[in-house]
């Protein structure tokens, strides 16, 4: 199982791996999600370790459950080699009805098949109504490669 494009990476394919990423995110598929990763690829989101695509499986199940209409950004913030670092907003309430933007970022490596090895997320979560609200499902093409704004 391999998934191009293969490190070294340049600011092209590593382009192509964050937008790759947020595309399958957004499918809110765990099966999908995790075949970019290694049989036993190591995360480490917040505060939970997770190893292998069988936990990776299982533990978006359980975000997803819970992070309802979940919507996703990706930015490329840096690269080098087989590394790739990006920061990330996503929206979603949960069964209260309560919107929630989370602010995060992401650090990636690779092996030389391009699968993930490794992903170490910092995540911090916001409070919104409804209102405040700016992602909405799947990045249109318009859209992609723009800035995430800050707030």
């Amino acid at each position: 199982m391999s998934r191009p494009p293969f490190p070294p990476v340049d600011e092209r394919t590593a382009a192509q791996k964050v937008q790759a990423a947020e595309d399958a995110w957004n499918t809110r598929d765990p099966e999908r999600v995790a075949a970019a990763y290694t049989a036993d690829s190591v995360w480490r989101n917040r505060d939970r370790f997770i190893t292998g695509r069988a936990e990776i499986v299982g533990f978006l199940r359980q975000k997803w459950a819970r992070e309802l209409d979940y919507a996703l950004r990706k930015e490329l913030w840096a690269f080098r080699e087989n590394r790739i670092a990006v920061r990330f907003q996503y929206e979603c309430h949960d069964e209260s009805g309560q919107w929630w933007r989370s602010y995060g970022n992401e650090l990636w490596e690779f092996t030389a098949d391009g699968l993930m090895s490794r992903r170490e997320a910092s995540i911090d979560d916001v409070p919104i109504t409804a209102a405040e609200r700016r992602i909405f499902g799947s990045r249109p093409d318009a859209e992609r490669g723009q800035l995430l704004p800050i707030r």
